[in-house]
């Protein structure tokens, strides 16, 4: 397997890439397995199981992955770059012209219709999350009880405390840890409330590089639980965007190729230019390939794990109740009447129509576009 193959074969993936973690599996299943043969099917199946019980962007540790599995380290950061790098480079672009001082008006109702339909994403990628962990949660009546109440945890705190989402997701995961091992784990919480206090704090580029780390090292339950893990930071702690600009920077995140995290970049971009936009993207990543690199090698003794697996039956449903949460805190950010029927169109688009949220987002955005060129204020 040449370098120059993995360059090209996942630069592609990088580069079609859209619909997120769905799209981005079957892609690497077609080429890895399906078209190439260089994987067998139970080994991929088995990749996607162990990057699932990572944190951090799952189909972004895949591709990684799947390179490393072909040529080891200098595969995965080839592999990895390549997937990762056409949609950075197009979404700091975009939010470039997004971002700008003057944007075209039919610009900014473009942004301001996709973001109304953000909210819908976010109970949408909520609800696809659900039957995974649910069947994880076991089948006594006590482990389903405990799910719905982790769930309505996570919720709550990506309502009431955005900013401290992190310990409710581990303090979630550490109470089904303790009930499953009978025993009290190794956990040093009050450390970890210290640091996430301190980061509160800061500001700058560490403020960036906190919020980023977050994203890329302790967001459990996939590429979407990055919003209420960002939303608060953003708008509230540091003021770098309006809740109107974080709604079109989750949309930007959806609709280009690549990992959904690239939203990160945009807080960047908004925070310290293209600088910061880039940073963002290296301090959300590197957690990725280091997971890759240094845990490839034991993660078979991650999947028997029992703790790892009992962390996650707390974790997993409480990310997937602070996603569906956020949707709450962002629909309270749209700033006009106009956008409420977007939204519901939004949701009748994904739920009931079931089409694809890119999709949507494009639907939504030309009906923004439209409605500014009538003369609507945006």
């Amino acid at each position: 397997m040449s370098l120059g193959t993995i360059a090209r074969e996942w630069g592609r993936i990088g580069c079609i890439g859209f619909g997120g973690p769905p799209t981005h599996i079957a892609l690497l299943r077609r080429l890895c397995v399906d078209k190439r043969g260089w994987l067998p099917a139970t080994e991929f199946e088995d990749a996607i199981a162990a990057t699932n019980l990572l944190p951090g962007p799952a189909s972004t540790q895949l591709a990684i992955l799947c390179a490393w599995r072909l040529r080891g380290v200098t595969g995965a950061v080839i592999g990895g770059l390549c997937f990762i790098v056409p949609g950075l480079v197009l979404i700091l672009a975009l939010s470039a012209v997004v971002l700008g001082s003057h944007p075209p008006h039919w610009i900014v109702g473009a942004a301001a219709g996709a973001g109304a339909a953000v909210p819908a994403v976010a109970l949408k990628a909520a609800s696809g999350l659900v039957p995974a962990s649910w069947t994880r949660a076991g089948n006594t009546r006590a482990q389903r009880q405990r799910w719905v109440l982790y769930a309505v945890v996570g919720a709550s705190a990506a309502v009431a405390v955005g900013a401290y989402l992190v310990l409710g997701l581990v303090l979630c995961g550490v109470v089904e840890l303790v009930i499953r091992s009978k025993r009290p784990p190794m956990i040093r919480g009050p450390a970890v409330a210290a640091v996430v206090g301190h980061a509160g704090v800061m500001g700058g580029l560490a403020a960036l590089v906190w919020v980023a780390l977050k994203v890329g090292a302790l967001s459990y339950g996939g590429g979407f639980v990055i919003v209420p893990l960002m939303q608060h930071d953003v708008v509230t702690t540091y003021h770098w965007m309006t809740g109107a600009k974080f709604l079109d920077a989750v949309a930007l995140g959806q609709i280009t190729p690549g990992p959904v995290v690239q939203t990160v970049a945009v807080v960047g971009y908004a925070a310290r230019g293209v600088g910061g936009g880039l940073l963002a993207a290296l301090v959300v990543f590197t957690p990725s390939f280091l997971f890759v690199i240094f845990g490839g090698p034991r993660f078979h003794q991650v999947r028997s794990n029992g703790s790892v697996q009992a962390f996650l039956s707390g974790a997993g449903p409480a990310s997937i109740g602070a996603i569906a949460g956020s949707s709450v805190s962002l629909g309270l950010t749209l700033e006009h009447l106009w956008q409420i029927p977007v939204l519901v169109g939004a949701l009748l688009w994904v739920f009931v129509a079931r089409q694809s949220v890119v999709s949507g987002l494009v639907v939504a955005g030309a009906v923004g576009a439209v409605l500014s060129l009538t003369g609507v204020p945006l």
